[in-house]
C-alpha cells in the first residue's frame, strides 16, 4: 500500500517512543492528536503500550511482542509537548509479561498504567476464529454517514486532522439538541496517513463522542479509568465500532466500545469509566 503523507506524519511516527536505556522512554504529544487541546486518551494508551513492549524486549531479549491489555488511570491531563515514560517490569513470563508504566510531564505523573504483553494470534483462513458474537456494523460507512471533520465541533476535535472519522446518523439526537435517543453510537475510523497500525485500535476504541450526549449531558466528559483488550492485528481498511453504555449514575457513566476490522474480526474491546456534567 502506498503511504500518504500529511502534516504530522503517520500514526506510528507520531506515537513513537525513544528509549533512554534504563527503562525510561521519551515521546512527544502532537497537537494533531488532541481533543480541546487535551491529548487524546487512546493516543496516550498507545504510548504506554509502546513503552511497555520496548521494556519487555530489552529485559527478555525475545522476538517481537504485542500489548494484549492496557489499563490506565488518568490522573491529570498532560499538555502538548514532550513526556517521559517510566516502566517497571513486574513479571516476565513465557506467555504473558506485565509492565507498569507511568507517563510524566514536568515531574508530575499524568497517567498511571499497567500493560500485559504477549503475542497476538495470527488469524487467517487456515486458523479461523473459533467463536465470536459481534455487533452488526457494516464494513464501510454508509452513504449517509456523517463526516465528523465537517461538524461544527471539529474545530476543537483536532483528531480529525489525523483521522478520517464517520458517524452513523442513527441515534444522534444530540446533534439537534434532542435528548432521549438510545446510548448507542456507531462509527468508522482510519488514519489519514499510512496503513492501519495494530495499536491504532486503541485510538479507535476511544474515538467516539460521549454517548451521554444523548441524555443532554453537554460539556467535557473526562475519562477516569480506561481498559482496552487488543485481540488481533487489524486488516487494512476501516475500523468499525459500536459504542454503548450500561448505566449513568449521577455524574458517573460507563462506555463500552467494540472495534471490528474490515475482515469482520474483533480487534479491540474498550471499557471506560467517565464523568459527565449533571443534567440541569
Amino acid at each position: 500500500m502506498t503511504e500518504v503523507r500529511i502534516p504530522g506524519g503517520t500514526f506510528a511516527a507520531a506515537s513513537a517512543v525513544r528509549s533512554l536505556g534504563d527503562g525510561t522512554f521519551t515521546a512527544d504529544l502532537p497537537a494533531e492528536w488532541t481533543v480541546a487541546s487535551r491529548p487524546h486518551g487512546g493516543f496516550l494508551m498507545t504510548l504506554l503500550a509502546r513503552a511497555a513492549t520496548g521494556s519487555v524486549l530489552a529485559a527478555a531479549g525475545t522476538g517481537p511482542v504485542d500489548p494484549l491489555a492496557v489499563s490506565a488511570e488518568f490522573l491529570r491531563p498532560p499538555e502538548v509537548g514532550p513526556v517521559l515514560l517510566r516502566t517497571t517490569v513486574r513479571k516476565l513470563g513465557r506467555t504473558a509479561s506485565v509492565v507498569g508504566v507511568s507517563l510524566e510531564q514536568r515531574g508530575r505523573a499524568c497517567v498511571a498504567g499497567s500493560v500485559t504483553v504477549g503475542v497476538l494470534p495470527d488469524l487467517d483462513d487456515d486458523d479461523p476464529v473459533a467463536w465470536s458474537d459481534l455487533p452488526d456494523v457494516p464494513a464501510k460507512p454508509p452513504a449517509n454517514a456523517l463526516d465528523v471533520a465537517a461538524m461544527p465541533a471539529a474545530s476543537s476535535f483536532h483528531l480529525t486532522s489525523a483521522c478520517d472519522i464517520r458517524l452513523d446518523p442513527m441515534n444522534t439526537g444530540f446533534l439537534h439538541s434532542k435528548a432521549g435517543d438510545p446510548l448507542t453510537l456507531r462509527l468508522w475510523v482510519m488514519p489519514r496517513a499510512g496503513v492501519v497500525d495494530p495499536l491504532f485500535a486503541l485510538v479507535a476504541g476511544d474515538v467516539s463522542m460521549p454517548v451521554a450526549l444523548n441524555l443532554g449531558r453537554y460539556g467535557w466528559s473526562p475519562t477516569v479509568q480506561l481498559t482496552a483488550l487488543l485481540r488481533a492485528r487489524p486488516a487494512p481498511g476501516w475500523l468499525r465500532l459500536e459504542v454503548t453504555s450500561r448505566a449513568v449514575h449521577g455524574q458517573w457513566f460507563d462506555e463500552d466500545a467494540t472495534v471490528i476490522d474490515s475482515a469482520g474480526r474483533l480487534v479491540c474491546q474498550c471499557r471506560q469509566l467517565a464523568l459527565t456534567p449533571i443534567q440541569r
